[in-house]
């Protein structure tokens, strides 16, 4: 870190005050050598907490700066860590709370960058933003014109980024974990004023879990890393590699993909195939819908949007 980056991130840190010219020299100092290092890090989470009234351009730098300390670091890129999940918990919860949409912003970065992260990072932002949502009140409803108790506007395309980022918990898809979130945040604010996007989002992202299906399941940090290893060889056979490989999901993966070019004598079901099957609405995904409905004592206006559109895309009744 160099001593300019430190002496501008202290004095932000002492007066609660930094300037568009002092953000433009951290960028500068921050990128000089095309990274952010462990340190910078460090200094940027001070700065941010002594701030007394972050502006517009210290949380797009903070969500930039942090989200690419995250997930561009260590090899192979874009393959969080536990140790960096843990870090970046620690740092937004030493106070045991959220400060700002600014934190929830830098969570749903790392979650919508990363191509895999660890299951606690996941868990801890699903916590936190619901609390978020259920709560109110916050910087993320100001200048919304929704009430404070409601979905905001800027909190509706937060979620919808969230649970439909790439290194949750289902990749690309909406999750058990994330669709029950939806349905709770759903029932606390039904007598509410909520943003217009609200109930398109609920239905999307509650209709993807239901009739949800994943083309594949994403490699491990550890899987990645072999795979890097392997395009950076070039002394080991190609088919020593696929030897090591085919206990993984990658077996599945590319046979999958390349049975019947390579004329494989039993091939995988089509990505259409299972996708029409995903689609359809099975015993258990009927009994979760039937809980998740009645838990609030009454078929709402969310959940007959929900129905209508199961009804029109699978077929389902209830």
């Amino acid at each position: 870190m160099s001593m300019h980056f430190r002496e501008i991130a202290e004095k932000a840190a002492e007066d609660g005050i930094i300037s568009a010219e002092e953000i433009l020299e951290l960028r500068r100092a921050g990128w000089s050598d095309g990274k952010i290092t462990p340190r910078e890090a460090e200094a940027i989470f001070v700065a941010n907490d002594a701030l007394n009234d972050p502006t517009n351009d210290w949380s797009d730098f903070f969500v930039e700066a942090i989200g690419e300390f995250i997930v561009n670091t260590l090899d192979p890129k874009g393959y969080v860590t536990d140790e960096q999940a843990d870090w970046l918990i620690t740092k937004i919860s030493h106070d045991g709370k959220t400060e700002s949409l600014t934190e929830l912003e830098v969570l749903v970065r790392v979650l919508e960058r990363s191509k895999s992260t660890p299951k606690q990072l996941h868990s801890y932002a699903l916590e936190q933003i619901e609390c978020a949502m259920l709560n109110g009140g916050g910087p993320s409803h100001l200048g919304s014109g929704c009430d404070a108790s409601g979905i905001s506007e800027p909190e509706t395309r937060l979620l919808r980024r969230f649970v439909f980022a790439s290194g949750g918990d289902r990749p690309a898809a909406v999750s058990r974990a994330e669709a029950e979130m939806l349905f709770r945040i759903k029932d606390a604010a039904l007598d509410r004023v909520n943003a217009p996007d609200w109930k398109r989002l609920f239905v999307q992202g509650a209709g993807n879990y239901i009739m949800g299906f994943a083309a594949h399941t994403s490699l491990t940090r550890e899987r990645a890393a072999e795979l890097q290893s392997f395009v950076r060889d070039h002394k080991s056979s190609v088919g020593g590699f696929f030897g090591r490989m085919a206990k993984s999901t990658l077996k599945e993966n590319f046979y999958g993909v390349a049975g019947e070019v390579f004329g494989a004598k039993e091939s995988a079901p089509s990505h259409g195939q299972r996708a029409d099957e995903a689609r359809e609405v099975d015993d258990s995904e009927q009994m979760w819908l039937e809980d998740q409905i009645d838990s609030n004592g009454e078929v709402d206006e969310y959940d007959r949007a929900l129905l209508a559109f199961l009804e029109e895309e699978s077929g389902f009744t209830r």
